[in-house]
């Protein structure tokens, strides 16, 4: 079977049956509750669903999971009620979503990143709870509420909680910290089956717990046998996955690709990381043997439930799944969510200033110094005092206005994220709808913790865990699961729990990674404080597809939804750009762009053609 595996979960009730007569012509597998009624109705390959039957206990784990059969039904005869299902489950390793039927009532969850979610609406009468949100639209006839997408334009991710709202009418999403909790004549509520956990380990315990679970998520990803491929891009984070992975004795192939910009020295740390691993088949592409950035856009037809930034290079990615599949691999793993676990990002130094002032004012001046940040703005920064309410509603104010470019010298915000801004080709009727809703959500948003910097990690790990899911809809499709394993629900756990200013540290780079990585990778691969840049591949391909990018905006769906003019968009395809900010908002712009394109008119079945 190709593409993603996707499934739905009936009530266990007689209003359920209604439900499962219009599922039935879409899906190819199911699954019972005890009393004969249908529970799980979807599609899905061998081996991505374990179920265990224990009387009137029926629990499912869906997805990358090596627990079996026989452990898991040990497992189940712990549950007497829905509200027992987590604490069964806990400590199994992987990428997964939890189902449970118990006594008449089910309960569903996906992961802590929101890299498994839960969708919910209402079908026969009923709700029904799904794992992709583009499934339960289709079996509505519902469509994408447009006015939604005007948040997703942003310059960066839309302010929690904005982000989470689905896109397709009258289809809703669980929070990922929640569970959806159905009763057996349909109805349905949420409760919190996860908080994150308070950041108070050393770094070196910390280290500890990391290791741990990265060995646990990467055993998960080999236990199925066969051979795995992984991202060598030359950075800590995908290296460290290769040598785990090798150390699992898995057959292992590595993939490189090399950048256009001549100051990238990914290639050069990743040929010492494939110098270290011998027992690897090692793939290297050049840039002359792939597409082009912003290629085969106009094209794309892969159907996705919500916009992806992985279109600049969809041909690209064409090219390498088959590749890939070509040597063998069943799963490929890669490094996404590294840099949102282990980075201390600048939020975190309004914190470090409140618990211990004279060693953030040390880490803030040696940081000024090196980046050349002017120290008073840094100073106002420490001074303020919003709260997660007053900065969300504050965002509405600066979205339209223009931004620096990310550059030395221009200092980061301290404060609760990072401005959010729409192109300049968004249209008033977008400016004011963004503005709208980060005024309703300003309202009653309570951020994710207390603390800024632990907040900001948070918020990326979400906003992170949801391109990794686009992305792995879209090469499921073309026949290759994906893995991020640094999204599993223990390494986020145990990286969480790692002290914030301590991910940080003077002229070290990841250093809670690197120790976490100490035996299993080489001292000098764990010492590397550069990071690639791909400037010159955006560039490249602007140039090149720029007669595509302009056609792509010649009949814009989002030009038709009042959302863009597009004639702005083509002025700046067409303008010149002697810095990549003036791009920066392109990339979003895009992705919404070629999202619409993609959908299959409404009614078609889930993953079928356009």
């Amino acid at each position: 079977m190709s593409g993603e595996a996707w499934f739905a979960v009936l009530p266990d009730g007689e209003a359920g049956l209604a439900a499962a007569r219009v599922l039935r012509p879409w899906t190819s597998e199911s699954i019972d509750h005890g009393s004969g009624r249908p529970w799980l109705l979807g599609s899905w390959p061998d081996g991505q669903v374990t179920v265990a039957d224990a009387g009137a206990v029926r629990l499912a784990v869906i997805g990358r999971c090596p627990v079996t059969a026989g452990a898991l039904l040990a497992t189940a005869r712990r549950i007497e009620d829905v509200s027992d299902v987590e604490r069964a489950v806990q400590g199994l390793a992987g990428s997964f979503h939890v189902v449970a039927s118990v006594a008449g009532r089910v309960r569903v969850r996906g992961s802590a990143s929101g890299l498994r979610r839960v969708f919910h609406a209402r079908v026969g009468g009923v709700t029904v709870a799904a794992s992709r949100a583009d499934r339960l639209a289709s079996l509505t006839g519902a469509g994408v509420d447009e006015r939604l997408l005007a948040p997703f334009l942003l310059s960066t991710a839309p302010p929690y909680p904005l982000g989470d709202r689905c896109l397709w009418r009258g289809v809703r999403e669980v929070p990922p910290w929640d569970c959806l909790i159905v009763e057996p004549d349909g109805r349905a509520r949420t409760r919190r089956w996860w908080t994150p956990p308070e950041p108070a380990l050393p770094a070196a315990e910390g280290a500890r717990e990391v290791r741990r679970a990265l060995l646990a998520a990467v055993a998960a990803c080999t236990a199925g046998g066969g051979t795995v491929s992984s991202d060598l891009s030359g950075g800590m984070d995908s290296t460290s996955l290769c040598f785990l992975t090798a150390r699992s004795g898995a057959p292992l192939v590595t993939l490189h690709w090399e950048g256009l910009d001549p100051g990238n020295d990914d290639t050069a740390w990743a040929a010492r990381a494939a110098a270290e691993l011998p027992t690897a088949e090692h793939v290297r592409t050049d840039r002359s043997r792939l597409p082009l950035w912003l290629g085969g856009l106009t094209g794309f037809a892969i159907p996705t439930d919500e916009p992806g930034g992985w279109v600049r290079d969809i041909a690209g990615l064409e090219r390498i799944v088959a590749l890939l599949i070509g040597r063998g691999s069943r799963l490929h793993l890669t490094g996404i969510g590294g840099d949102e676990l282990f980075t201390a990002f600048p939020p975190h130094l309004y914190d470090y200033f409140r618990a211990r002032p004279l060693a953030a004012l040390a880490r803030i001046r040696g940081q000024s110094s090196l980046h050349r940040w002017p120290l008073l703005p840094m100073l106002r920064g420490l001074a303020d005092r919003s709260t997660y309410r007053q900065w969300v509603a504050g965002s509405a104010e600066v979205i339209t206005r223009t931004f620096p470019p990310q550059r030395d010298g221009i200092p980061p915000s301290l404060a609760w994220g990072s401005d959010p801004h729409l192109p300049p080709w968004a249209t008033p009727d977008a400016a004011r709808e963004v503005r709208g809703m980060l005024r309703d959500a300003a309202e009653d948003a309570e951020p994710l913790a207390p603390q800024r910097g632990q907040h900001t990690t948070l918020a990326y790990v979400r906003a992170g865990a949801r391109g990794a899911r686009q992305l792995h809809q879209v090469t499921a499709a073309m026949g290759l699961e994906h893995a991020a394993p640094y999204f599993d629900d223990g390494v986020v756990e145990a990286a969480l729990s790692v002290r914030v200013p301590e991910r940080n540290a003077p002229r070290r780079y990841k250093p809670v990674l690197a120790m976490a990585m100490r035996g299993t990778a080489p001292e000098s691969l764990l010492g590397r404080s550069t990071k690639g840049d791909f400037t010159g591949d955006f560039y490249a391909g602007l140039r090149h597809n720029r007669a595509e990018l302009l056609r792509l905006f010649e009949d814009s769906r989002l030009a038709r939804a009042g959302l863009v003019d597009a004639a702005a968009v083509r002025a700046t395809l067409l303008g010149l750009h002697a810095t990549p900010e003036a791009l920066r908002h392109l990339e979003p712009t895009l992705a919404c762009e070629v999202w619409l394109r993609s959908l299959p008119v409404p009614g078609a079945p889930p993953g079928g053609p356009p």
